[in-house]
Parts: structure tokens; C-alpha cells; sequence
């Protein structure tokens, strides 16, 4: 039993530094602003598969990661990923039992209000632009998330991860 916990700790952990990794790799120019949220992603998966593993505190953990290693100004990622997951945690049972495509479009939505969010946290502390573009992260996200889903899945029941 001892066995099967650290091991479910050691799969989830290893998947949320691999997004962090992902989420920082620089890209080139304005693809920077079509970057998935991989980070966002992984979260939301584990939210939906096992809510009591991994809940809003995880997701604030994680977005202030985030927010050290782009550099970015402490504590806004943290707390709008903390309010996307809160949404996906109150609502977990219902988009669980959702079909995939409607998963994506949710992850979609969400991923463009993080986007958003993320925007005026930021303008309400330093002078930035809203660039438009960044805004297709949520289309991205949609596309991708039928792919993570699966691969997440299948990574969960291959480790036993309960």
C-alpha cells in the first residue's frame, strides 16, 4: 500500500516537472504567443482523474513555480491557475462524464479566460499590451487536449497511479 502511494506521487510529480520543462522551453518570436498551456493541461487531467490527489493548492504550487521560472511578476499564474482548477474541480464530476470534444472546448475556454486573467493581473502592476494572438493558446489547447487526455490515461493505468 506504502508502495502504491509513493509510486502515484513519484508518476504525478515527474508529470507536472516534465509540463513545467515544457512550459518554460523558449520559442521563437510571436510562436511564443501560440505556446500550449502544458502546465494548465497536465493540471487539469490530473484534477479530472483524481481530484483528491490533486486539488487548487497544487495548482497555486505549480503557478508560482511557473511564475519563478519565467520570471514573471510572483503570484499572478499562481492565482489564476488556482481559479481555473477550482472551476474544473467544482465541475469535475460533470465535465468527467463529458465527451472528449466537449472536454477540449471547456479546456479551450478556460485556457483563453487564464490567458485573460493572467492579462490584467499583470496590467494592474506594470504597463503591458494585450497582444491578440495569445489568445489562440486556447484553440491550441483545445486540439491538444483529446491527445494529452489519452496519453495521460494511458501513463495513469501503465504505473497503477490511484
Amino acid at each position: 500500500m506504502v508502495n502504491s502511494v509513493l509510486r502515484s506521487k513519484i508518476v504525478i510529480g515527474t508529470s507536472f516537472i516534465f509540463a513545467l520543462v515544457l512550459q518554460t522551453i523558449p520559442w521563437p518570436g510571436l510562436l511564443d504567443l501560440l505556446r500550449p498551456s502544458w502546465l494548465l493541461l497536465v493540471t487539469c487531467y490530473w484534477v479530472l482523474a483524481l481530484p483528491h490527489r490533486v486539488n487548487v493548492g497544487t495548482a497555486l504550487v505549480l503557478g508560482l513555480l511557473w511564475d519563478l521560472l519565467i520570471g514573471s511578476t510572483l503570484g499572478i499564474r499562481g492565482m489564476m491557475m488556482s481559479l481555473i482548477i477550482y472551476i474544473i474541480a467544482l465541475n469535475f464530476l460533470v465535465i468527467r462524464n463529458m465527451a472528449l470534444w466537449q472536454q477540449a472546448i471547456i479546456i479551450g475556454l478556460l485556457t483563453i479566460l487564464m490567458q485573460v486573467l493572467i492579462f490584467f493581473g499583470e496590467y494592474l502592476i506594470q504597463d503591458v499590451v494585450f497582444n491578440p494572438l495569445s489568445l489562440w493558446a486556447g484553440m491550441i489547447n483545445c486540439i491538444l487536449w483529446p491527445w494529452m487526455f489519452l496519453l495521460m490515461r494511458r501513463i495513469r493505468r501503465q504505473w497503477h497511479v490511484r
